[in-house]
């Protein structure tokens, strides 16, 4: 049984995320996707007008006249979720954590491939796979996946995407469309993103707090590091700050750096600002590319 706070939580992100879809995303999400290709339905008499590349040879030698085949496109897609659910991800220095924000990007995906017929899966993670979610169709499905991302618990704090990619390589046999969510505070996943990247249309979400960008001032902090609970009393002074603004700008260039080099999508989003405009740019470029 959901306690009814947790459900109003659900459905309050439910609505939200509803009135977006259908005000802005639809569309794009159907002329972005794209289905896995033209599937052969049946054979007919060829018309004139008919494309004589699709004439059946072998069909028309047997009966003594023109039948071509008839192929219809193979719409429904699958949708993964491979959602980072170490520490970080519930530090929240504006009104939402992180996680927060990645359940309204994911019910709004998910929505999207729902209102297009498509499944949609989930595998939440940390350096271990926490749970498993085939994929699915339909609301109730779609809002447990919502109630995971915003209420799991999960045994670690600790982040491993390369593990993450390499389990969900091995368990999801079919090409599918794959949304990596994570503030990819973590080492060694290239070979990974690749392998991935090569099977699969892999989307990167990367969700950052403005705190976790630039650190506003100088002087006497305590800091705990959520994923290993460690306390850290220091006086941060200019120098210290500009060494950490040059480690943040080294990693947001490594993973773009990454993303270029495979030809991944990379979304980019901080907690403080808008994830509709960062949304409808990434499926303003990607339609733009596939004409």
């Amino acid at each position: 049984m959901i306690p009814t706070e947790i459900l109003k939580q659900i459905r309050k992100i439910e609505f939200k995320t509803n009135k977006i879809v259908n005000e802005l995303f639809v569309g794009q999400y159907s002329s972005v996707f794209k289905g896995r290709g033209m599937e052969f339905e049946e054979v007919r008499e060829y018309v004139p007008g008919d494309d004589v590349r699709a004439i059946d040879w072998n069909v028309t030698a047997r009966y003594g006249k023109l039948f071509i085949k008839k192929f219809i496109e193979e719409r429904e897609l699958t949708i993964m979720l491979l959602i980072d659910m170490s520490g970080s991800q519930q530090f929240g220095s504006q009104n939402k954590t992180k996680s927060e924000i990645v359940a309204e990007i994911a019910c709004i995906l998910a929505l999207s491939a729902l209102k297009n017929n498509d499944k949609v899966g989930a595998i939440i993670f940390t350096n271990q796979i926490e749970l498993y979610i085939p994929a699915k169709k339909s609301l109730s499905h779609i809002l447990r996946i919502i109630r995971e991302i915003l209420y799991y618990k999960p045994q670690n704090k600790l982040t491993d995407i390369n593990y993450a990619l390499e389990f969900f390589y091995r368990a999801q046999k079919k090409k599918c469309i794959v949304f990596l969510f994570s503030d990819f505070k973590d080492k060694e996943y290239e070979q990974s993103l690749k392998v991935v990247s090569k099977k699969h249309d892999l989307v990167l979400i990367k969700i950052l707090d403005p705190l976790e960008k630039k650190i506003p001032t100088s002087g006497f902090f305590e800091l705990m590091d959520i994923e290993s609970n460690r306390f850290f009393s220091f006086y941060l002074n200019q120098n210290i700050l500009n060494s950490y603004q040059q480690e943040v700008e080294k990693s947001e260039e490594y993973l773009r750096e990454i993303a270029k080099k495979y030809k991944i999508d990379l979304i980019e989003i901080t907690t403080n600002t808008s994830y509709i405009d960062s949304l409808l740019k990434f499926f303003y470029i990607r339609e733009k590319r596939l004409r």
